[in-house]
């Protein structure tokens, strides 16, 4: 089964109160849009993406997807129209036709979650429909133009509906095709009804945590859940230098006669950040993660190890946020290539150089550092939770 989905993102957002569209608004430091792209991609149930974005945004989103990382599964960008069901249906349009079933995802929503994504997914192949819903628990009332209260509504019949909206691809298609123009079509879910008679709604317990960024109190919000969600955690490691081995380094190699002993690359610096950001999530250590004994990692770059534990942090619902890390030996000297490591950091965290430090000292001839010996590093990382 192949599943594509439609990320809509080509609105203005007037009510948030921004002069420029509230996806590209920076979300205790990364952008809504990103949050909600990752958030999809970290389920590892989407096989493409295709992001609609106004024209107008074009240039903005090329600057955020270089500042923050392109989602890799955005498989193509198109142009939003003059109504959401005319950038959907571009979106669509967009979509491998052979895909068996199509999300459609309003970008505003950055905490959508795998069990929310899993559930309409499973629903849309049952029942050609799966819309995200939960229950309505304040009072309602029906209201005349005055404001004045006529009716109460059993809010039992009711529920609040969401994206994402999953659905058979080929049948959403021929809603949006055959269906002419209809002021009332809010979301993909009233085409639908039209057209086949009706939705499944989809339930999940993560359903409420997944709120629509609409004016300026759900930034407020938002940004208070972030920021309130703070980790921390510390990792510390040691290699011994030996002669025949090149120096790495925070994926930097240092020229040295000597190079430290390990069965990957060694990098101890690189070693000692995997372990803060995995002890600060709970999820084990580098040995647990890439065991030593793995032919597999024979060698390997730890950067590429470093991706690859950031790939763990955030399927386990956690973004990092900041590091430190420092590096203990007696010889080199290397303080000219500290911008260099953070910058290849930076590079594999997609994590700007402003949140990544690298110290580097010596034990005045103490220890096996000052002995040189081997070389040792310490790092502190902070991570926050994004997904429920």
């Amino acid at each position: 089964m192949k599943t594509g989905c439609v990320v809509v993102a080509a609105g203005r957002g007037v009510r948030a109160g921004l002069p420029y569209n509230k996806v590209f608004y920076k979300l205790c430091g990364r952008s809504v849009l990103s949050r909600s792209l990752d958030a999809l991609s970290r389920t590892g149930l989407i096989d493409e993406i295709v992001l609609v974005i106004s024209r107008d945004d074009m240039a903005l989103y090329q600057k955020t997807a270089s500042e923050e990382g392109a989602c890799p599964l955005v498989k193509s960008v198109v142009f939003g129209g003059e109504t959401r069901r005319d950038s959907v249906y571009s979106g669509l349009k967009a979509i491998s036709p052979d895909a068996d079933i199509v999300l459609v995802h309003d970008a505003a929503r950055p905490f959508v979650t795998r069990e929310i994504v899993s559930n309409v997914i499973s629903d849309a192949c049952k029942y050609g429909s799966g819309i995200i819903s939960s229950p309505v628990t304040d009072t309602l009332k029906r209201v005349s133009g005055d404001m004045t209260a006529r009716e109460t509504i059993d809010r039992s019949e009711v529920r609040s509906v969401q994206t994402p909206q999953a659905f058979d691809y080929k049948k959403l298609m021929q809603a949006h095709e055959t269906l002419p123009p209809d002021d009332s079509a809010t979301d993909d879910a009233y085409l639908y009804e039209k057209c086949f008679g009706g939705v499944r709604l989809t339930e999940a317990q993560s359903a409420r945590e997944n709120i629509k960024l609409t004016t300026p109190e759900d930034f407020k919000m938002a940004e208070a859940r972030l920021a309130s969600e703070i980790r921390v955690g510390t990792g510390y490691d040691v290699h011994r230098l030996v002669e025949g081995r090149r120096l790495v380094l925070c994926g930097v190699e240092i020229p040295y006669e000597k190079g430290l002993l390990g069965h990957s690359d060694a990098d101890v610096a690189t070693h000692a950040l995997m372990d803060a950001m995995l002890g600060a999530a709970a999820l084990g250590d580098i040995g647990k993660l890439f065991p030593d004994n793995d032919e597999r990692f024979k060698d390997i770059s730890s950067l590429i190890l470093l991706e690859r534990a950031n790939d763990a942090l955030h399927d386990a619902g956690y973004e990092l946020i900041n590091c430190d890390i420092t590096i203990v030996c007696q010889k080199p000297r290397l303080a000219p290539h500290i911008d260099e490591m953070r910058a290849r950091l930076g590079e594999k965290l997609r994590l700007d150089e402003r949140f990544i430090s690298v110290k580097a000292t010596t034990t005045e001839g103490l220890g096996f550092e000052g002995e040189g010996k081997g070389i040792s590093a310490q790092s502190v990382a902070a991570v926050r939770r994004t997904a429920v």
